[in-house]
């Protein structure tokens, strides 16, 4: 431990890995429910053949390739720390990433970038359909790319597949690996919840983009409603994929459930029902519950949907696991988890999930194709609109931190403590020197990121429109574009 700072080695280098992954993935569920809302867009243009819905896609396809630049940039950050701060971890999962990760960047990530890039530069080389397909295959290989990368944390979170050789876990049966039930409860979950980062910075952007140029109500009614209905589709498909998760995470880390429920004694039991915290407080020193405001049968309901139930609390799961594991670890380890930490950032995840379906619920009515309410005359609701495009990203950082706060001592559940995954030839200056340098570069990465959105938003749909008009009198000389302005010498 280091007398001056009070940070070990440890400290921080799960601070750096800890801020570089919650920076990284402010990006990556934005950059995937982007491109999906770009897909769609297009793919109502070809429909109906609105050249508004064009230059829908082309407008939010501009911030979409923001956001994708710096999700690469702090992704390669990301994966550079492995190497630096975790190499024993690497070492010993190395059989098993490499392949996973070799997949990631070899398919999904190159099948995404190449045809970013025809999508990008190829709205006047190929023909509507081709083009429509590029988009829709640069959603898919973000997708995919994800899946690859959930594969790996799944693999964290409960490995399988896997036997030990020389101290290292060696992959035994990739298809095993790949059908881990881990696996098929994160992906679906982390999906629906691109849906709503998408979604919101969409609307979000729109609303105060209305808020500043009420001249372009179509354009971003337009864009509200589409990101409304997204919206509404993220939220159903996170509220449900997080119940099946949190279902399955009593019998597969019991430890984490009863921290993120507030439980530290037993509760429940046969012909029993168990009351739901909303807020409590846990001694961090005791480990015990000291107060709870709780509703009589949720915890039931939510946990075993039934009206009975039962659930171990902290103190017994502490038991259990120094009962499974002191013959191999030692009776020193330190199963407790910060469980207040946990417990509010579960309320904050499904809270937001909440305001993210009551929000998206509202857009959705006011920006009604029948509907004669104008949106731009209500200015607080424009920025109320405005402001929830940094909801979903507040409630994706709380389920990170329960994700993985709630595996400690492990960096691979059960079999690789955290303490023995560092690298051995860091130093607290090196890693502060080096904590200190990604924090400046994030900082400037965000800058720019919102600096360049910003600017996107100013500029607006109307050069976009006048390129498109410009392309309408090419091709049409005789269109009654070409005669506006003209002082009337038509």
């Amino acid at each position: 431990m280091n007398l001056i700072t009070g940070l070990s080695v440890i400290d921080l280098a799960r601070i750096q890995f800890a801020m570089t992954t919650i920076f990284h993935f402010f990006f990556v569920p934005l950059s995937i429910g982007l491109g999906l809302i770009v897909a769609i867009m297009e793919t109502l243009y070809v429909v109906k053949k609105n050249d508004i819905y064009k230059s829908m896609a082309q407008f939010w396809g501009k911030i979409f390739m923001l956001s994708f630049a710096v999700g690469v940039v702090t992704g390669l950050i990301q994966e550079f720390q492995f190497g630096m701060n975790w190499s024993e971890y690497s070492r010993y999962v190395g059989d098993i990433f490499g392949a996973l990760l070799a997949v990631e960047a070899m398919v999904a990530f190159f099948l995404e970038s190449t045809f970013l890039g025809l999508w990008s530069f190829g709205w006047d080389r190929f023909n509507k359909g081709l083009h429509l397909a590029f988009i829709w295959l640069v959603s898919l290989g973000s997708a995919f790319s994800s899946f690859w990368i959930l594969a790996a944390n799944s693999f964290m979170q409960n490995p399988v597949a896997y036997e030990l050789q020389g101290g290292r876990a060696v992959l035994t049966d990739l298809p095993a690996l790949l059908k881990n039930h881990q696996l098929w409860l994160e992906f679906p979950h982390v999906m629906f919840g691109t849906f709503l980062a998408g979604a919101f910075v969409v609307m979000g952007v729109s609303a105060f983009a209305l808020l500043r140029r009420p001249d372009a109500k179509t354009f971003f009614k337009k864009s509200i409603h589409i990101a409304a209905v997204i919206g509404l589709i993220g939220t159903a498909g996170v509220l449900l994929t997080g119940d099946n998760h949190a279902y399955a995470l009593q019998d597969d880390q019991p430890m984490k459930f009863a921290a993120m429920e507030g439980i530290s004694e037993d509760v429940g039991g046969k012909n029993k029902s168990q009351p739901w915290a909303v807020l409590a407080y846990t001694d961090p020193n005791t480990h015990e519950t000291k107060w709870a405001f709780e509703v009589p049968y949720l915890l039931s309901l939510l946990a075993h949907h039934n009206l009975t139930g039962f659930n171990q609390g902290t103190h017994t799961v502490n038991q259990e696991l120094h009962a499974k594991f002191d013959p191999k670890f030692g009776k020193q380890m330190n199963y407790w988890l910060p469980t207040n930490t946990l417990f509010y950032a579960f309320r904050i995840m499904a809270a937001v999930s909440m305001v993210t379906g009551f929000l998206s619920a509202l857009a959705w009515w006011f920006t009604r194709a029948k509907l004669t309410f104008d949106l731009r005359q209500y200015r607080f609701v424009l920025w109320i609109f405005g402001l929830s495009a940094f909801i979903p990203f507040v409630g994706t950082t709380a389920g990170w931190l329960v994700t993985e706060l709630g595996r400690y001592p492990w960096i691979v559940y059960g079999v690789l403590t955290i303490e023995d995954a560092v690298s051995p030839n860091v130093t607290v200056v090196s890693m502060w020197i080096s904590n200190i340098a990604y924090f400046l570069t994030f900082l400037m990465l965000g800058g720019i990121m919102v600096y360049l959105t910003r600017r996107v938003m100013i500029h607006g749909p109307e050069k976009i429109l006048a390129e498109q008009a410009d392309e309408q009198i090419a091709t049409d000389p005789l269109s009654s574009v070409a005669f506006e302005g003209q002082g009337g010498q038509h």
